[in-house]
């Protein structure tokens, strides 16, 4: 076992390595539990037969106690032994631990462990000691990890669903940090493509307009308002300095000039929103002399991979399984966006050699996910290592009815426009409340609204509240140094001290899985915990039970408790990307 034990007597060292140690309570237990089956087994207790791995879960009803085990469960078939008496055998054998109690046996075989009052009291010490970096499991052990997200194409403001992509992207960034990964946050800017050419040729007719001149938008050009104010931008900064004679292409300087100021809107919204990156990467830069689309080309015909045919080329992906082969460049020379992508993806592992990608895209792409998994492959990287969370799109809505248009401008709604109605908060707490790959309806009203119907009020207060006990407690010359935290033997004083407990755990699902939505669950589920542990004070007549009481030592301690507890609260909000205030 990685932590020693004693075994067979009541000492433990895992309160001590607790803050060291990158394993979990839970895999802890697990660990116990194996030795125990192994110890069953040589005592004959059980028959020698191979033993799955012990896992844990926790049990609906917390009196069934913190964790529970169910290798009886799924032992009896080869034990050829009825679960209860293999759960019976296995906790004869666990040796007696002060992180625990004796383990409990249920029908029909569970093994019910529940953590021992002092090793809760102590990791009250311990979430204090750790402080901002509380509960982070070192699953990455510093591997390299690059999260790409949002991505939108630089020929328009960012809209409510590009919202939703951010805070997902950030979110999964932030745990993975929190994981012991090296995350790289980035930005692809598709500024090489027909759309881009769409976006050069409306500028170029809106710069026209502005100066007099009677020319039509391109019938595939992009007709909002924000494209007159673009080009009015244009030309206060260059006057007429772009204006070609009539009938001439769109002046290539100009074209760059306005990807450019799309782009720096687009990184002042998402900065605004909270986001920020460590690379803005160009589409262009992949077909530079050399570069990532010239070397993942010739990785693909090294290989035979590709194939010409009808005046293109063609990536032979069928040979690889896929249902056909995919043009990656057409008959008139140019690459297809699925051949940059294959490049960007060859730049992402070879050359930069990421040990794990994640791509966050809209839902529409979902087509896209299989093929790019097998061209990832070809070039030579890990196609297990190449993770694509989709996300689906938001409905916004106010007083029960959706909202489709902006009011301000009769167009789509942006993401600028929700975080100045709802703020920041608000809206990456509810983009990350249903999972990835739901559709969510986003209720406008209720993110607004200062009570505790409005989960986003209903945390956030939690967490001033923490801080108003704190303050309160200095205003009257007391404060959490020198608390004595075996004091804290009051049921729902421990309940808190479980519930904080579990971010560990929660942040190793959204690392392993990729499940952003876990944070706003847990963040509601330990504001809930605390609400619970300040109301029990004021359900009771006795003014000893409160926070704050006349026994400074007991004060002390529950007020070392209440700063554990406002860690924890803050290190879940920061990790969604969102604030912790102090006053509300």
């Amino acid at each position: 076992m990685g932590l020693p034990t004693d075994a067979r007597t009541h000492r433990s060292p895992y309160a001590l390595v607790r803050m060291t140690d990158t394993r979990t309570i839970r895999s802890y237990l697990e660990s116990l539990v194996e030795e125990a089956t192994r110890a069953a087994v040589a005592a004959g207790d059980l028959p020698d037969i191979a033993l799955p791995g012990p896992a844990l879960e926790r049990p609906k009803d917390p009196a069934n106690g913190d964790f529970a085990s169910t290798l009886p469960l799924r032992l009896a078939r080869a034990a050829m032994r009825p679960p209860i008496e293999i759960a019976n055998a296995i906790a004869k054998h666990v040796p007696a631990d002060p992180v625990i109690e004796r383990p409990h046996v249920a029908a029909p075989g569970f093994i019910n462990f529940t953590l021992s009052a002092g090793f809760l009291q102590q990791q009250v010490e311990h979430i204090i000691a750790a402080g901002p970096e509380y509960a982070d499991p070192d699953i990455g052990q510093g591997r390299s990890a690059q999260v790409e997200f949002v991505s939108a194409n630089p020929t328009g403001p960012l809209h409510v669903g590009n919202g939703r992509g951010a805070a997902i992207g950030d979110a999964l960034a932030n745990a993975l940090e929190a994981a012991g990964y090296r995350v790289e946050r980035e930005y692809y800017i598709n500024d090489a493509g027909t759309q881009t050419d769409y976006f050069a040729e409306t500028l170029y007719a809106r710069y026209q307009q502005a100066f007099g001149r009677d020319v039509a938008l391109p019938p595939d050009g992009y007709p909002g308002t924000y494209m007159v104010e673009l080009a009015e931008e244009v030309k206060a900064r260059h006057g007429d300095g772009f204006l070609r004679p009539p009938g001439e292409p769109v002046p290539p300087e100009l074209a760059e000039l306005g990807i450019e100021l799309m782009v720096d809107r687009i990184r002042r919204t998402l900065e605004n929103f909270g986001v920020r990156y460590d690379r803005w990467y160009s589409e262009k830069s992949l077909y530079e002399p050399g570069g990532a689309y010239e070397r993942a080309m010739a990785i693909l015909r090294e290989n035979g991979m590709l194939v010409e045919r009808d005046g293109a080329l063609w990536f032979a992906s069928s040979e690889l399984g896929e249902d056909k082969d995919n043009v990656v460049v057409r008959s008139d020379g140019r690459p297809t966006y699925y051949a940059s992508d294959i490049a960007y993806h060859w730049d992402k592992f070879v050359r930069r050699g990421f040990h794990l990608v994640i791509d966050v895209w809209g839902a529409d792409h979902h087509g896209h996910v299989s093929r790019l998994k097998t061209a990832t492959k070809a070039v030579g990287a890990d196609p297990d290592a190449l993770h694509i969370l989709l996300y689906q799109l938001v409905t916004l809505k106010r007083g029960g009815e959706v909202v489709r248009l902006s009011k301000r401008s009769g167009e789509i709604i942006t993401l600028d426009e929700l975080i100045d109605e709802v703020g920041s908060d608000a809206a990456r707490f509810f983009f990350l409340l249903r999972s990835p790959g739901a559709q969510m309806d986003f209720d406008l009203d209720l993110a607004v609204r200062q009570s505790s119907e409005n989960p986003v009020f209903y945390v956030q207060y939690a967490h001033a509240r923490l801080c108003s006990i704190l303050e309160r407690a200095r205003e009257q010359g007391l404060g959490p140094e020198g608390g004595d935290v075996s004091l804290l033997t009051a049921p729902h004083e421990l309940a808190l001290v479980r519930e904080m407990m579990r971010l560990t755990d929660v942040i190793e699902l959204v690392a392993t899985r990729f499940e952003p939505q876990h944070l706003p669950h847990y963040a509601q589920e330990l504001a809930t915990a605390f609400h619970a542990f300040n109301d029990a004070f004021k359900q009771q007549n006795d003014p000893s039970l409160k926070v704050i009481t006349e026994d400074q030592r007991l004060s002390r301690a529950r007020l070392r408790l209440v700063l554990a507890a406002r860690i924890a609260l803050a290190r879940v909000l920061a990790l969604m990307g969102m604030s912790a205030p102090e006053r509300m």
